[in-house]
């Protein structure tokens, strides 16, 4: 994986705990989500950032990970954030922040997981030239 794509996983991973974090605060209702517009825009900004930082990943890492997750349907909610913010179905962005979220960040943290020992093994190598 190239570190662009790390940094992006990283980026999700922590806009995916900003959504369960609010998602907490409002102890889990969706009838003050409703009424709060604070909490629906601090989600809904989120899930744009989700959807704006997964269109820089790498062709190659999308292809890779496709069966885990639907890039292109998270592409297709940020651009619904980004052109018909003022229409969406609150009950779609409630859905994505209970369901879809909290399964997007776990991908996130087995990705993060995954390469932390090779980033250790390059870091620690005692091959690297030690001027």
């Amino acid at each position: 994986m190239d570190s662009g794509d790390m940094q992006r996983i990283r980026h999700i991973k922590s806009y995916c705990e900003d959504i369960a974090d609010a998602v907490n605060c409002l102890e889990n209702s969706y009838e003050v989500f409703l009424t709060n517009v604070h909490y629906t825009n601090s989600i809904s900004m989120c899930m744009m950032q989700i959807g704006e930082l997964s269109i820089g990943l790498s062709d190659e890492f999308k292809n890779a990970t496709r069966k885990q997750v639907q890039w292109g349907l998270i592409r297709g909610m940020r651009n619904r954030f980004a052109h018909t913010y003022a229409i969406m179905e609150k009950d779609d962005i409630w859905e994505t922040a209970i369901k879809d979220i909290p399964n997007l960040q776990r991908f996130c943290d087995n990705i993060i997981e995954k390469t932390a020992p090779e980033r250790r093994k390059i870091i620690e190598s005692p091959e690297r030239d030690e001027r």
